[in-house]
């Protein structure tokens, strides 16, 4: 049977339920260290008077730039405890674009790891209204520098943080404009969806007594903050790793005895790839939460054939609070059509499928896929216009094409905005281009995805250089590198005369990018 907590409604509510009744069980395994749920509550007290004694008002931006650790969640829940907000820090992106989020959000207390003080220290250094900076490492080695932090203040109970519709995380998701915006999302994004499935018995995503959950996705993107809080809510042990490596995964869920995990397809790819993983490798294992990006039906079978656990595939955006859909295990049939699909709504949560002029379509007809949930983002910060136009009359506009069965089943088919997915990393061309039209060399330049065997998808970059100059790939890259993180890198190019256009000037990206997706059922991979 599911646990399931109907009386927690706030991130604060669920560490404080748990570690009363369960205070020594553990919460958080990362590495060789253990964190139990009464040692969280304590020292995500202290984090909460640590913030609370800065002066931060309700709603202040409190940003966290490191890898995952155990650190992570004393941050998150302190910011619930003290109202704050939390806004998670890829760190994998350039000092350029940490200073863009720094500044962006107005976050007021950094908490950054050893790594990556020095470039954060400098970014800081160039903000108008710098952020007070706080040390996750200290001088005894890496993650003694938050603790030793926290015993300056008590850690002792904390007055109410933010209720069920206050902000309490900001992610950044990049955008066709070029700029990350950042996603707010409420506390309900990290619980309706669980409501919606116990509303009607469902277990496709169920979490049980003695559960061991992985967490293969970051904590900077919603799939990883959301599938925490999940285990969390439920009061399971949290295996946080600091970044995914294949080989140590498949190690980790022998050895630490994964039940259930969430990951994007391209980590499965890497799993299976080990050539010493084993079945006894994935024994532990009772069902995989798959999503991110799309799967494909090579790969899913391989899963099924080679993992032999439940699968269930979840579909969802930032700005959904993640998922909305879910392919669940029962769909998980070998040659049955519906692998295709992204899955069904859960209950109380509704999808359509619109043409143009923004009427609703037929079964089977394609158009862009529209949401409608309880776990909605808030909004863009600082963007009424841009959130306007995502958010219509309380639908999410996804930008995805695709269409709905005789039964209600999403199977999403291509994507009308040009974002591309490597790895499950949001990349969107405009921010690509933008960076590579500062090269000196490059007139001008268009991106697109290109399917990848492995990541799902590549980067691809046609380049129109300036009249008497050129470059070679290997100098774009090593120039991009500088300005973008390097998964957003172009892995290939083309060098060409002129980018297509149409009349109005817009570039026709189809017309780039259907060579290398001919003869594919799917234009997205």
């Amino acid at each position: 049977m599911s646990l399931y907590f109907p009386q927690l409604r706030t991130l604060q509510q669920s560490i404080a339920f748990h570690a009363a009744e369960r205070p020594d069980h553990p919460a958080v395994l990362c590495e060789d260290r253990s964190v139990t749920y009464g040692d969280l509550h304590r020292r995500s007290n202290r984090t909460a008077h640590g913030l609370r004694a800065q002066g931060l008002a309700a709603g202040a931006r409190v940003a966290f730039l490191g890898k995952e650790s155990e650190h992570y969640y004393d941050v998150l829940f302190g910011c619930a405890k003290a109202g704050a907000v939390l806004v998670p820090i890829n760190w994998r992106l350039t000092p350029v674009e940490v200073r863009h989020i720094l500044a962006d959000s107005g976050t007021a207390v950094l908490f950054v790891e050893d790594e990556f003080l020095p470039a954060a220290e400098k970014v800081v250094a160039e903000l108008e209204r710098a952020p007070v900076i706080v040390a996750l490492d200290g001088p005894d080695g890496p993650g003694t520098g938050l603790p030793a932090w926290q015993r300056g203040f008590p850690d002792t109970g904390v007055d109410e943080g933010g209720g069920w519709d206050d902000p309490v995380a900001q992610l950044y998701t990049s955008g066709t404009t070029g700029l990350p915006k950042g996603v707010v999302l409420a506390h309900r994004s990290f619980f309706a969806v669980r409501d919606a499935m116990e509303s009607q018995g469902l277990e496709w995503i169920d979490l049980r007594p003695g559960d061991v959950s992985l967490i293969g996705i970051p904590g900077f993107h919603v799939g990883g903050i959301w599938w925490a809080t999940q285990g969390f809510n439920a009061g399971v042990t949290i295996v946080s790793m600091r970044m995914f490596v294949g080989a140590t995964a498949v190690d980790l869920i022998r050895d630490a005895g994964i039940t259930i995990a969430c990951v994007v397809p391209a980590m499965l790819q890497m799993m299976l790839s080990e050539p010493r993983a084993t079945p006894a490798h994935f024994a532990s294992l009772r069902k995989v939460v798959y999503g991110g990006s799309p799967i494909s039906a090579t790969l899913l079978q391989q899963c099924i054939d080679e993992i032999g656990c439940e699968f269930a595939q979840i579909y969802g955006l930032t700005e959904t609070g993640n998922t909305a859909v879910c392919l669940p295990p029962a769909e998980h049939v070998t040659g049955s059509p519906r692998l295709q699909a992204a899955g069904r709504p859960y209950p109380g949560i509704e999808v359509k499928v619109i043409d143009s002029a923004g009427e609703r379509l037929p079964a089977r007809e394609i158009g862009e896929i529209c949401i409608r949930t309880p776990a909605v983002m808030l909004e863009y910060w600082g963007l009424r216009e841009a959130t306007a136009s995502t958010l219509v009359d309380g639908w999410v506009h996804t930008g995805d094409a695709g269409y709905l069965d005789e039964e209600g089943f999403v199977f999403v088919c291509d994507r009308i905005k040009d974002t591309v997915i490597v790895a499950g990393e949001n990349v969107y061309p405009a921010e690509i281009e933008s960076a590579l039209a500062k090269h000196p060399a490059v007139a001008e330049a268009a991106v697109v995805g290109i399917p990848h065997e492995k990541w799902g998808e590549a980067v691809h970059a046609f380049v129109v250089f300036r009249p008497g100059r050129a470059a070679r790939p290997r100098e774009l890259m090593l120039f991009l590198r500088d300005e973008i993180a390097d998964f957003k890198v172009p892995t290939s190019y083309d060098v060409i005369d002129a980018l297509p256009r149409n009349p109005s000037g817009k570039i026709l990206r189809r017309s780039l990018r259907d060579r290398f997706w001919a003869g594919r059922v799917r234009q997205v991979n």
